[in-house]
């Protein structure tokens, strides 16, 4: 199950690990200053140059393998992966659409992992997204 907690609403659990909170704010210091409407790989450059100054462990375009009845058909590649536990798919468009957060989902599905941001550049103010990976 899977729980969407939109911009500055906090999941109690996670306010003490240093990438959760640190993520929209490094997003608005790489969107102050690059500004709307580069590609998108502009800004996977900015936060990998954000991560790497911070000591953030992280690992770009990580591929994470999909199996259908335990034959691999392909392979889905995440943005940025933080710490081994944080998601984040990077977008430059005009505005987030619901296959975008779909495409988000299933990414933690696979990687198991707990917290996935989607993020926006491409507008005047950053647009961020934060889902949650509940396993039950």
């Amino acid at each position: 199950m899977f729980v969407f907690i939109r911009n500055h609403l906090r999941n109690p659990q996670f306010t003490i690990c240093y990438p959760f909170s640190s993520v929209p704010i490094r997003s608005s210091f790489i969107h102050n200053i690059l500004g709307p409407g580069l590609l998108e790989s502009a800004y996977e450059g900015a936060y990998c140059i954000e991560l790497a100054k911070a000591g953030i462990p992280f690992s770009r375009q990580k591929v994470y393998p999909l199996h259908y009845k335990g034959e691999l058909v392909g392979g889905y590649i995440a943005d940025l992966v933080v710490d081994n536990s944080i998601i984040l798919e990077l977008k430059s468009v005009q505005q987030l659409h619901t296959v975008m957060e779909a495409q988000l989902i299933n990414y933690l599905k696979l990687a198991r992992l707990p917290v996935g941001y989607l993020i926006n550049f491409n507008s005047t103010r950053i647009q961020w997204k934060r889902f949650v990976n509940k396993r039950e």
